[in-house]
């Protein structure tokens, strides 16, 4: 039924439920399986009316970057363990300085995936409304099926 299946992760006990999920789904459909994890650009402040903002510099911006690049190396080895204790090869991709969930829905579209299996924090009411959610902008944005693990 599905042949391409793309995990997200941001290392976060909830989204380890969803690799755990969708591994265990590539492995029983004998699908291909991309794990990518996102991590977001440095907030930058320019700052408005009377304030002065705040601008980072070269120095913070790439050690900003590095920390990014070493936490995302840390989620997907812990995500390719997670594939090799049941048998299954997994490729790993880390997307930096992006929007996730724009990124997922991109993802799945540049690598041919035919279902995206992510998992949500499940907040409700007032939180959801403020916060926001990955998985939800996944869900309106993507063109492809999304499994939601929750």
């Amino acid at each position: 039924m599905y042949a391409n299946i793309l995990l997200s992760t941001d290392g976060s006990d909830v989204a380890r439920k969803g690799v755990e999920h969708g591994i265990a789904l590539a492995k029983a459909l004998n699908a291909k399986a991309t794990i990518v994890t996102v991590t977001e650009p440095q907030p930058i402040d320019y700052g408005g009316g009377h304030d002065s903002g705040w601008i980072p510099s070269k120095e913070e911006i790439d050690h900003f970057d590095a920390a990014c690049k070493q936490h995302a190396g840390k989620v997907l080895d812990q995500a390719r363990s997670m594939a090799e204790r049941i048998g299954l090869s997994v490729e790993l991709l880390h997307v930096p300085n992006a929007h996730p969930a724009t990124a997922i829905v991109e993802t799945a579209k540049s690598r041919g995936c035919d279902l995206i299996v992510m998992a949500s924090h499940g907040r409700r009411g007032l939180r959801k409304l403020f916060l926001g959610s990955q998985t939800s902008e996944v869900l309106v944005n993507g063109s492809v099926p999304v499994l939601v693990v929750p």
